[in-house]
């Protein structure tokens, strides 16, 4: 009698094991257990959503006119590949404001059906935290970038223009002057609040002279050009193209992963143009339209008149 029990009992042990796969499929997929170690945190709130509140609304696609003329590139109290500190000569050209945002670089994809900005392998521990609108969009290739750039008729910038762009034309160290902040951008030097990258713009001590914002922290940002490390030695004087080949791309700024002190705007990191991760983003660079070079030969002037326009339409 025990016996034929101890079978009952078994059987309908294993019945209810072997079930278990099937309810699952029926109930649908649960999150993995990397998603189960963010339980408590809240995605960004996507566009047109919001609970009880308005949605983050888009920072609009604007461009800063750097005007023509010298500035100084490199520095020679840094790394090997910053040296030596040389007078280089740009024509004026636009850069965007921000770096690209998911908001703009989702257009592009579905415009386009280009990838999505996303991780290549399928589970990424930060990604429900970087979807928000005015996030940076990251996990973007060299050729990503490349081609949205390319969508709305523009390039990446040039690694001087990056640059210039960046620090102004007096050779500061960092976009607010040559006194280091260590939370002067989004790092990870000090505890900011930010565990990912932030909105564009929400540090506004990490604002050029020209008003180009996140140039020092936030997210890395892929250029043009090709690295060589003796190419702040070798290049021309006047416009300096890419290197003509190279083995990895250039990219400028800091990330806010970065730590330690040497997070001048002057450091260069390089990476093969195929890889992605969520500490590289980009934004777009052109020349300058013909009307707008009119009074580009005074710096002060446009530098004015961006700050404050940079000042009404940086996104709270």
């Amino acid at each position: 009698m025990l016996e034929t029990r101890f079978k009952v009992v078994f059987g309908i042990t294993v019945l209810l094991f072997a079930s278990m796969p099937i309810i699952a499929i029926l109930r649908g997929t649960t999150s993995t257990p990397l998603e189960d170690s963010s339980e408590g945190v809240q995605e960004p709130a996507k566009i047109g959503e919001g609970p009880g509140e308005a949605a983050e609304v888009p920072v609009k696609d604007e461009m800063v006119l750097i005007p023509g003329g010298p500035f100084v590139r490199g520095t020679n109290v840094g790394g090997f590949d910053e040296q030596p500190a040389r007078e280089i000569l740009l024509d004026p050209f636009q850069i965007d404001r921000y770096e690209v945002t998911n908001y703009h670089y989702a257009q592009f994809a579905a415009a386009t059906g280009h990838r999505k900005a996303g991780p290549p392998a399928r589970y990424a521990k930060n990604v429900s935290k970087m979807r928000g609108p005015n996030q940076p969009a990251v996990y973007v290739s060299w050729d990503d970038a490349q081609a949205y750039c390319q969508w709305k008729g523009k390039r990446l910038p040039t690694e001087a223009e990056w640059e210039k762009a960046m620090r102004g034309v007096d050779g500061r160290l960092w976009p607010w002057g040559n006194v280091d902040q260590p939370n002067g951008a989004n790092w990870a030097r000090v505890n900011d609040g930010y565990g990912v990258a932030a909105s564009v713009g929400a540090f506004q001590s990490d604002v050029s002279p020209f008003g180009v914002a996140d140039g020092a922290g936030n997210v890395m940002e892929w250029v043009e050009d090709w690295y060589s490390e003796n190419y702040f030695k070798e290049a021309p004087d006047r416009n300096p193209p890419s290197p003509e080949h190279g083995v990895y791309r250039v990219l400028r700024g800091g990330g806010y992963t970065t730590a330690g002190a040497d997070v001048r705007i002057t450091s260069r990191s390089k990476m093969v143009p195929d890889f992605r991760d969520e500490t590289i983003g980009f934004r777009c660079a052109k020349a300058a339209d013909v009307g707008a070079q009119s009074g580009a030969s005074d710096p002060e002037k446009i530098t004015e008149s961006q700050s404050n326009r940079e000042s009404e339409t940086r996104p709270k």
